[in-house]
């Protein structure tokens, strides 16, 4: 009779760790199976979430690109993109008495380098800039330009017979950075003034027109150099408004 017993529980002992096995069997497979579907969806989203490859997919939603130029801005021979982008939003519309509708909403700049084929984004400030529709008062308001040359940024405004002035910039630590400011402080086709400052050294270049208020005179520039007070270089990316800025 024990033998009997001990045979049963041999027998159903055999049987449970058999039907464990098979278990664990199972939910090794079923956890594989979920695994590769994770894997599967994976990919699906980086095919359908593809890394932005051209100019325009970095542009964000709401904006548009408004203006694309290139220039090699990190040195390493090859165009960088350099877009003006501004947005879109309808409430930013209004009309005007004399010049009808006008958008008035602002714009700002998205700079990628270029590696390969692939663009990186190097720095996005996406309301830095006025529109082009400003009232200018007595005189059109300022054009802005942007460009590249040197491995430097140029952010230009012209002001006609007014003059202009031009703000330099420079990659290094992950932003740009002012370094240079020039300006031409004119009255129609005289030269009243020039300014040329140097932030990377602190000094600063004054040429004053001695003759500016003699039409017919030649114009012959007086010229002082001061030291420019030393503070920390001005990132782009901190830049809220260039028109209040300097």
């Amino acid at each position: 009779m024990k033998k009997i017993t001990f045979l049963i529980v041999t027998v159903f002992l055999f049987g449970f760790q058999q039907s464990c096995k098979k278990q664990e069997e199972i939910n090794k497979n079923q956890e594989q199976v979920k695994r590769q579907t994770n894997d599967t969806v994976k990919n699906v989203a980086v095919v359908e979430n593809k890394i932005p490859n051209k100019p325009e997919d970095f542009v964000p939603k709401g904006f548009r690109i408004f203006e694309k130029t290139e220039g090699d801005l990190n040195n390493d021979g090859v165009k960088d993109c350099i877009l003006m982008i501004k947005a879109t939003d309808k409430a930013n519309f209004v009309n005007d008495e004399y010049r009808g509708e006008l958008d008035r909403n602002r714009r700002g700049l998205i700079i990628l380098f270029k590696k390969g084929n692939q663009y990186h984004l190097a720095l996005k400030n996406e309301t830095c800039f006025s529109s082009e529709n400003e009232d200018g008062g007595v005189y059109y308001a300022p054009e802005l330009d942007v460009s590249a040359e040197k491995g430097k940024l140029f952010v230009h405004y012209a002001h006609g017979r007014y003059g202009y002035w031009t703000y330099t910039f420079q990659y290094r630590n992950s932003d740009f950075y002012l370094i240079g400011f020039d300006s031409s402080d004119n009255h129609g086709p005289i030269v009243n003034s020039l300014t040329s400052i140097n932030y990377l050294t602190g000094k600063k270049q004054y040429k004053d027109n001695i003759n500016k208020n003699d039409p017919d005179a030649d114009e012959v520039f007086e010229e002082t150099w001061t030291k420019v007070e030393s503070k920390k270089l001005t990132k782009l990316s901190d830049i809220k408004d260039f028109d209040d800025f300097l």
